[in-house]
């Protein structure tokens, strides 16, 4: 799997995952904030970006789980905080239930504990148009499901320019259906979701147009350690659109959350 590691090496490590891309550089407008003080930590999924390889045509949430866990493992010496974008705040929830002693905090975005009409409906459209359609058409509809109307249209020019690098470097369409799938299979039981110990903020945008700002209320009712805060506007990737906002409320949620100097020793970054 790639990785990257930014920051001070000896400081409290922050684990960024992100959502169906997979891709580390999703995670640009957070870094800046988070190196001043953290360790961040950001990867491609494994099947994604750089991490190159072919998915199983059974894979879970709980497989991608594993993998970080096997990455955490060789790479950080004590508990992390993690920040993790819908499937990625699948696969932090996953890695909290399994091995607790890995993760000291999470911050949830835009998450969900079980599959909704609507995010179904919207991840069909999308399966359609990578099969019927390739991979350019559905990297330009991607745009619709991630952000506002308004910042669609005054930020075009990025948009094309993002498109065009995510076409260069598309994964596999399988490994991107594979992903679908694992997301739209996972449903914990509740008893699993109330063994997850980690101290939690789940962030919802009300405009999130792929997923139902409910589900991150139905998720946060769930969790034994959480609140939620909800944002009037921002979309599904609201740490893009609103990132200098989203960045308060991160440094906000570690600060509240800060380990003792002794909880944590972090190996030297590569």
């Amino acid at each position: 799997m790639y990785w990257e590691s930014h920051g001070p090496a000896d400081g409290e490590t922050v684990v960024l995952s992100s959502g169906l891309g997979g891709s580390s550089n999703y995670w640009a407008a957070q870094l800046p904030a988070l190196t001043k003080r953290y360790r961040v930590l950001v990867y491609d999924h494994f099947g994604t970006g750089r991490s190159r390889g072919d998915l199983p045509e059974f894979y879970t949430v709980e497989a991608m789980a594993a993998e970080l866990g096997g990455l955490l493992e060789q790479q950080v010496s004590g508990p992390v905080h993690f920040i993790g974008h819908a499937l990625g705040g699948l696969i932090g929830l996953e890695l909290a239930r399994r091995s607790p002693e890995m993760v000291a905090s999470l911050l949830l975005i835009n998450a969900w504990s079980e599959p909704n009409a609507h995010s179904r409906r919207c991840f069909s459209v999308r399966r359609k148009l990578l099969l019927n359609s390739g991979p350019e058409a559905y990297l330009e509809a991607q745009p619709l499901f991630l952000f506002p109307p308004v910042w669609i249209a005054a930020n075009s020019e990025w948009l094309e320019q993002e498109s065009s690098h995510a076409l260069a470097s598309f994964p596999p369409p399988a490994n991107v259906l594979r992903r679908i799938a694992a997301l739209q299979a996972w449903q914990p039981a509740a008893q699993e979701l109330a063994e997850v110990r980690a101290e939690t903020l789940v962030l919802a945008t009300r405009d999130d147009s792929l997923v139902p700002w409910t589900c991150s209320q139905k998720l946060a009712a769930r969790l034994p350690n959480s609140g939620i805060r909800l944002l009037p506007e921002g979309g599904h990737a609201v740490n893009i659109t609103e990132a200098e906002r989203f960045n308060e409320l991160m440094l906000d949620h570690l600060r509240k959350h800060r380990l003792p100097a002794e909880a944590f020793n972090t190996q030297e970054a590569l």
